[in-house]
């Protein structure tokens, strides 16, 4: 198979499990962009296979997760890179924290999860709006810094605090995205996962 043949057929092939994980996740509607996120996810440091590999871990979890308990599913928020899962959001009890964490090591592929969910069941709308407008911000600032690869990059807020994942191209690169983070009204916490690009994650 030629090389252009073959990468036609990995992005295929990853648009295809861009859309399951979409459907899995109650996104059904969003799958007709599916192929442009195949073209983003081929021009990250974790390229094609990593991508689809990343994307196969989160529907296996969600899938595991919503057979578990609709609540669990809705509660807890995912990331996925490189093998690496990060869990994030707010339970209302320590029991569905562990469950949350026992599911996910199940997923095949995954070599590390991250827990960073919190037991709480006070959050308020006005905490998830604020939350979503902490996300936003922070985004709009990586996506216009020219000297940051946004693309590497993974955001989750939960509570006003602010959870990093992905690849960074050196030290430098992540410490303006970590001032950008610090810098936005309301964050608390500034947490970061991120490794740099010439440090390789041991295998497990």
């Amino acid at each position: 198979m030629s090389i252009p043949r073959r990468r036609s057929t990995q992005l295929l092939i990853l648009a295809g499990l861009l859309g399951l994980s979409l459907a899995t996740s109650g996104c059904a509607g969003m799958m007709i962009g599916a192929g442009a996120a195949a073209g983003v996810a081929s021009a990250q440091e974790r390229g094609l296979g990593g991508a689809a590999r990343d994307v196969r871990i989160r529907a296996d979890i969600n899938d595991l997760w919503f057979k578990k308990s609709e609540d669990l599913y809705s509660r807890v928020q995912l990331q996925v890179q490189e093998g690496r899962v990060l869990l994030s959001g707010a339970v209302p009890d320590p029991e569905t924290r562990v469950e949350a964490v026992r599911l996910a090591w199940q997923a095949s592929g995954v070599r590390e999860v991250i827990n960073e969910i919190e037991i709480d069941d006070e959050t308020t709308l006005t905490d998830r709006a604020r939350d979503a407008w902490i996300s936003s911000k922070l985004k709009s600032k990586l996506l216009i810094d020219k000297e940051i690869s946004s693309i590497n990059y993974s955001i989750e807020v939960v509570n006003q605090s602010i959870f990093l994942i992905g690849v960074a191209q050196n030290q430098a690169e992540l410490d303006r995205v970590i001032a950008h983070a610090r810098d936005i009204s309301y964050v608390r916490r500034v947490v970061s996962y991120v490794r740099l690009k010439d440090r390789p994650l041991e295998s497990s």
